[in-house]
């Protein structure tokens, strides 16, 4: 590899070429290179993983991701365009893995249409509606289609919009998103909408109590279940030099913080920190489906 770059660069050290326009690298600066030392990021992008598997128990994978990230760079101020979802589907073989696909394929088209004019034509337009109003139509959008597709089924829906520095979540369920800070503070964004949950805020179990419930997965909200569906919208800044996390609960049921934490922490890269999230969670007994979205700013 060290030769190929020399020879990329300007040849072997030492070796005079009158008509080289560049300068040949030395050893210490392929090295650099390699290791990602001290190279500033001109370009402000996202960079995102993702990781999944059935699990240890489960016959049929009901979850269902997407990962769209967009770096257009050029004449104008690069502005990072991301959109991630998590679906964690539920009504047994096909019809949970039918209501977590049609969510997701509903709302990227739906999103991905809204911002056509905006991302990929001359001039751009912004979108009349707001983030939030696009968020929002497009969860209610892939509800009816879930009720359509997949009738007595249902499934939960954590999406989130990165447009610039701004994040706006879509929630619905007990699936996740996460902010991982570097400094080791794991912060959960959404609001399980679980029995669990409620019952733990009521104050008729306590922490402990609540982990070990028999009906943790029992959820008192879900994309296609009943006539009007209630979704948590909200926009925060992207987490400051950390990580977006979106999971479905066969990842956080199973790890604790701290081990989502050493999971990327450990990890050279965002696939890798997947991949160590994904065999922790089937090495604690892979209980159910794992889902797993990791995200960055850099630039």
């Amino acid at each position: 590899m060290f030769d190929f770059l020399r020879r990329m660069f300007g040849g072997e050290p030492g070796q005079k070429d009158e008509g080289a326009t560049t300068a040949p690298l030395s050893d210490q600066q392929v090295q650099s290179i390699m290791r990602g030392q001290n190279l500033p990021f001109e370009v402000q992008q996202l960079v995102a993983a993702s990781g999944q598997s059935v699990g240890k128990q489960r016959e049929h994978n009901e979850d269902s991701l997407l990962a769209l990230t967009m770096t257009l760079a050029g004449k104008a101020p690069n502005v990072p365009f991301g959109l991630y979802i998590v679906a964690d589907g539920m009504g047994g073989h096909q019809y949970g893995e039918v209501a977590s696909n049609a969510a997701i394929l509903v709302i990227a088209g739906q999103v991905v249409r809204k911002f056509h004019t905006y991302l990929f034509a001359l001039p751009t337009q912004q979108p009349e509606e707001s983030l939030q109003e696009i968020m929002e139509s497009a969860v209610k959008d892939a509800h009816r289609a879930v009720q359509k597709d997949a009738p007595g089924s249902g499934t939960t829906l954590t999406a989130a919009l990165v447009l610039g520095q701004q994040v706006t979540i879509g929630h619905v369920g007990d699936s996740r998103a996460y902010a991982i800070y570097s400094a080791g503070r794991v912060e959960q964004l959404t609001h399980d909408h679980s029995l669990v949950k409620r019952l733990e805020e009521l104050g008729h179990l306590n922490k402990e109590e609540a982990a070990n419930f028999p009906h943790r997965n029992v959820l008192i909200r879900a994309l296609g279940q009943g006539d009007n569906l209630d979704v948590d919208i909200f926009t925060i800044p992207f987490p400051r030099n950390g990580t977006l996390m979106l999971c479905s609960d066969g990842l956080w049921g199973v790890l604790a913080e701290q081990e989502i934490m050493r999971s990327l922490n450990d990890a050279p890269t965002l696939e890798r920190a997947c991949q160590n999230m994904v065999s922790a969670a089937n090495m604690a007994g892979g209980p159910d489906n794992i889902s797993v979205i990791l995200v960055q700013m850099i630039g």
